[in-house]
C-alpha cells in the first residue's frame, strides 16, 4: 500500500486520532475526503494539511445510517475514485450497566458499530474495482478485553474486531485488504465527549487520556501498519500487555480490572 496520490475517505476527522491522520496522510501526498459531524473544525483540519485545496470536505453525521448509501454516492461523485476507507469515527462511555439506559447503548452501538458496517457494505463495491483498495477499522484495545464503566463502548468495539475479521477472511483473494488498529490510551480529547449513563457529555479528560501517547504517534503506526499491509495493531503504552494478559493469564486481567481505579 503506497499513500502517495491515494484518495482516502477519513470519517471523524475533526479531532484526536482523525486530526493526526489527517495531517500525517496529507503529508504522504494522499488526497483526503473529511468526514465529522462539524463542518467548521473539518475546514480548520483541512487548512492545516499538507495541499489543502485537494481535499474535500464531506460533513455528515454518521448516526443517520440510514443514508449512509446516498453519502456514499456523493463522495464517488465528488472524488472520483476512493482508493481507501478509514473508519475513525466513534464515541465513548464513562457509566455502570446500571446507570446506562438503552437509548445510550444503543446510540453507541449505532456510531461505533452500524454506521461502520453500513458505510463499509455501501463503498465496498466500488473498492473492488480499485487495484489496490484497503478498509481501516479504528477498533479500540477495549475490543480486546473490557474494564468497568465501558459496558457499550467495548461491546461496540468487541463487535466491530468480529465484523472486521469476517470481512478480512471474504476479502482475502481480491484487491482489498483489512486492517484492524485497536488504540490503547491516546491523548487526545475522547474522553471528553464520551456519554455519561443519561446521554450528556463527561465534559472532563480521564488522567489515563492525559497520560497517553499522542496522538501523533497514534497516527505514525497506523501509517506504517497500512504500509506494511498488516491485518492487526495495537498502539498504546504499557495497557497494550492487557492483550497479552487477556490471553495468557484471563483469570489474573479479571483481578486487575477490578483493582484498578477507572473514571
Amino acid at each position: 500500500m503506497h499513500l502517495q496520490g491515494k484518495t482516502i475517505w477519513l470519517t471523524g476527522a475533526s479531532s484526536g486520532i482523525g486530526e493526526a491522520l489527517a495531517q500525517a496522510l496529507a503529508a504522504h501526498g494522499a488526497r483526503l475526503i473529511l468526514t465529522a459531524r462539524r463542518e467548521a473544525l473539518l475546514v480548520d483540519v483541512r487548512n492545516r494539511c499538507a495541499n489543502a485545496e485537494s481535499h474535500i470536505l464531506l460533513p455528515f453525521d454518521l448516526a443517520d445510517v440510514d443514508r449512509l448509501d446516498e453519502l456514499v454516492q456523493t463522495a464517488i461523485a465528488k472524488a472520483g475514485h476512493i482508493d481507501v476507507l478509514i473508519n475513525n469515527a466513534g464515541i465513548g462511555q464513562r457509566a455502570t450497566v446500571m446507570e446506562t439506559t438503552m437509548t445510550v447503548d444503543r446510540q453507541i452501538m449505532e456510531i461505533n458499530y452500524f454506521s461502520i458496517v453500513a458505510l463499509t457494505r455501501a463503498l465496498l463495491p466500488h473498492l473492488l474495482t480499485r487495484p489496490d483498495a484497503m478498509v481501516v477499522g479504528i477498533a479500540s484495545l477495549m475490543g480486546k478485553f473490557a474494564t468497568p464503566r465501558r459496558s457499550a463502548y467495548c461491546a461496540s468495539k468487541h463487535a466491530l474486531i468480529g465484523f472486521m475479521d469476517a470481512l478480512r477472511a471474504e476479502m482475502h483473494d481480491t484487491v482489498v485488504k483489512v486492517l484492524v488498529v485497536c488504540p490503547g490510551w491516546i491523548r487526545t480529547p475522547f474522553s471528553v465527549s464520551a456519554l455519561k449513563g443519561d446521554g450528556q457529555q463527561q465534559g472532563s479528560m480521564d488522567n489515563a487520556q492525559k497520560k497517553g501517547i499522542p496522538a501523533e504517534t497514534c497516527a505514525a503506526a497506523i501509517i506504517k501498519a497500512m504500509h506494511q499491509n498488516k491485518a492487526e495493531i495495537i498502539v498504546g503504552g504499557k495497557e497494550r500487555h492487557g492483550a497479552w494478559l487477556k490471553r495468557f493469564f484471563p483469570g489474573l486481567l479479571r483481578k486487575l480490572v477490578t483493582k484498578v481505579p477507572i473514571t
